[in-house]
């Protein structure tokens, strides 16, 4: 099993700027991809941004692309969210993930090991 923490949320108005962190522990050798996920109330669960472990090939939503940077330090065995630019709809919980081979990189329920999520609040 795979242990994630997210952290680094917060309260920041239109324009400026986060950046998550996910740790991950535990049996993080059969990890293929990680990925962000947020959720706003009333809604579905959206992707944000996945980056696969192996190479770095990332792959990111049409509405965050050219605003938000996922990464990896393969030594600390973490994953981070810049976010720049923020807009008052990237207010959401923002989760991370970790995916085996085989899933689909934009479906959440593909995902196997989930975070408890941190807040992103963004005020205009």
């Amino acid at each position: 099993q795979v242990q994630l923490v997210e952290s680094g949320g917060g309260l920041v108005q239109a324009g400026g700027s986060l950046r998550l962190s996910c740790a991950a522990s535990g049996r993080t050798f059969s990890n293929y991809a990680m990925g962000w996920f947020r959720q706003a109330p009333g809604k579905e669960r959206e992707f944000v941004a996945a980056i696969r472990w192996s190479d770095g090939t990332t792959l990111y939503a049409g509405s965050t692309k050219g605003r938000f940077t996922i990464s990896r330090d393969n030594a600390k065995n973490t994953v981070y969210l810049q976010m720049n630019n923020l807009k008052s709809e990237d207010t959401a919980v923002y989760y991370c993930a970790t995916a085996r081979s085989g899933s689909t990189w934009r479906v959440p329920t593909t995902y196997g090991n989930w975070g408890q999520g941190t807040q992103v609040t963004v005020s205009s």
